[in-house]
């Protein structure tokens, strides 16, 4: 049987196969450009490294709601009516996060 013509993994073993992997994983890394399920990577020599902090505030962002600003999932954080600059998250959201993907 070629490669080509197997039926695809099913959705269960797939997720056991990658519960070693960070859930920010499971998003595009906005850094390097690492796609969804694929690791992040250096962009000077492609070397693999773990989740850029960009891929992580994204993943907290997308998967939390934030304690401290009292938003909803997608909606990024603020701090006295201003967004936080560059994507970053309070650091309760990622516990949150967290606690969510637990």
């Amino acid at each position: 049987m070629s490669r080509h013509s197997q039926a695809p993994m099913p959705a269960e073993l797939r997720h056991m196969m990658r519960a070693g992997q960070h859930p920010a994983r499971a998003h595009p890394c906005p850094h390097c450009g690492a796609h969804p399920h694929q690791p992040c990577h250096l962009r000077t020599n492609g070397k693999h490294v773990q989740p850029h902090p960009q891929r992580m505030a994204t993943w907290a962002q997308t998967t939390a709601c934030c304690p401290t600003c009292q938003v909803e999932p997608t909606i990024p954080c603020h701090r006295d009516g201003r967004t936080l600059p560059g994507g970053t998250v309070h650091d309760e959201r990622y516990t949150e996060a967290e606690r969510t993907a637990a």
